[in-house]
C-alpha cells in the first residue's frame, strides 16, 4: 500500500553520474557544473512543491474508522495538510484524543461517533458534519473489520458484522455524501471518494473467503461508482493495501489464523506496511489536479507477492 512521502514526478539526483552531461562550461566552470546544479536545485524544488499537499488545505474530509489504524493516520495526515477533518468512527474517546491532538497541532477536527453498521447513526453524523463544518468535499472509506474462519464454521454473526460494516457501511457513508461531493465538483472544486479495500479483495486465504468476497464487492463498487460520478468530476480511488499493521489482526478470534497461527507467519516472513504509509497514500493521491483519477492501486510489502 504505498506511495512514502517522498518525490511525485521529476527524478532524485543523488550521484555524480546521475547528473546531466553538459556540452558547453565557462572559463571558471569548464564543467558547466554550476549549470547541472542549478537545474538540480529547480527539480528538487519542483519535487516539493508536488509533495507539499498545498491542495489539501482548505478541503473538508470525512474519514470514517478514524479511531485507529489507517483511518487515523488518513485523519492526522490530511489535518497536517490544512483539510477540516471529520473523524467518524464507534469509539467516541479515541477519536476526541486524536481530535485533541489535531487542534493541539494547530489542525481542525471534530470527532463524531458514528456507526457505519447503522443507519440512523450515519444520517445524525453527517447532520452534525454540515452543521459544524459544512459540505465535505473528501470522503475516506476506511472503516472495516477481518474476522476470519472456516466457511464450515457458519459464523453467520461475523458474516453479517462484515458485510454490514465493509459493504453495507461504506454505501451508507457514500449515501449520506454524495450531493456533497458532486456539488463540489458542479463548483469547479476537487471531489474525492476514496475507499480503502484490500489485496484480499484477489488474493485467495484459506479461511478468509467471506472477508474476500466483502473487499471484493467494495473494489467493484468502486470501479462501477466511476461510472457515474467520473461524468461529473468526482473522484473514485480503490485502494488495496496488502499486510498492513494494523489493529484489523487483533480482532481474529481464531488462533490458526490469526497472529498467532498464519498471519503472525505472514507478518514474520514478508513484513509489513504501516498506517502512516496508506495515510501518505491517500493524501498523495486526493491532492492531484482535479482532472488525474489515480482509480485503482494495489500497494504491497515488497516481499509479498
Amino acid at each position: 500500500m504505498l506511495w512514502v512521502g517522498g518525490a511525485a514526478g521529476g527524478r532524485v539526483v543523488s550521484r555524480r553520474e546521475d547528473i546531466p552531461e553538459r556540452a558547453t562550461g565557462t572559463r571558471d566552470d569548464p564543467a558547466g557544473t554550476s549549470q547541472d546544479f542549478a537545474e538540480l536545485r529547480g527539480t528538487t524544488q519542483n519535487m516539493e512543491n508536488t509533495v507539499n499537499h498545498t491542495s489539501l488545505s482548505g478541503r473538508t474530509a470525512v474519514v470514517t474508522g478514524a479511531a485507529s489504524g489507517m483511518g487515523a493516520a488518513t485523519a492526522r495526515l490530511l489535518a497536517a495538510h490544512g483539510a477540516r477533518v471529520a473523524l467518524l468512527a464507534r469509539r467516541e474517546d479515541r477519536l476526541k484524543e486524536l481530535a485533541a491532538e489535531i487542534e493541539r497541532d494547530g489542525g481542525r477536527a471534530i470527532a463524531v461517533a458514528v456507526d457505519v453498521t447503522d443507519q440512523a447513526s450515519v444520517d445524525a453524523g453527517a447532520a452534525r458534519v454540515h452543521a459544524e463544518l459544512g459540505a465535505a468535499d473528501l470522503v475516506v472509506n476506511a472503516a472495516g473489520v477481518m474476522l476470519p474462519n472456516p466457511i464450515d464454521d457458519g459464523r453467520a454473526d461475523e458474516w453479517t458484522r462484515m458485510i454490514d460494516t465493509n459493504v453495507t457501511g461504506a454505501l451508507r457513508i457514500i449515501r449520506a455524501f454524495t450531493a456533497d461531493l458532486v456539488a463540489a465538483a458542479a463548483r469547479g472544486a476537487t471531489a474525492d471518494l476514496v475507499n480503502i479495500s484490500s489485496i484480499g479483495a484477489h488474493a485467495l486465504f484459506p479461511g478468509y473467503a467471506v472477508y474476500a468476497a466483502t473487499k471484493a464487492a467494495l473494489t467493484h463498487l468502486s470501479a462501477s461508482l466511476r461510472t457515474e460520478f467520473g461524468p461529473r468530476d468526482v473522484r473514485v480511488t480503490n485502494i488495496e493495501p496488502g499486510l498492513t499493521d494494523t489493529e484489523l489482526a487483533s480482532h481474529v478470534d481464531n488462533p490458526a489464523l490469526g497472529e498467532e497461527g498464519r498471519l503472525g507467519e505472514m507478518f514474520d516472513a514478508l513484513g509489513s506496511l504501516s498506517a502512516d504509509e496508506i495515510a501518505d497514500l491517500v493524501a498523495y493521491v486526493t491532492s492531484r489536479p482535479r482532472h488525474v483519477n489515480l482509480r485503482q492501486i494495489v500497494v504491497l510489502p515488497t516481499r509479498q507477492a
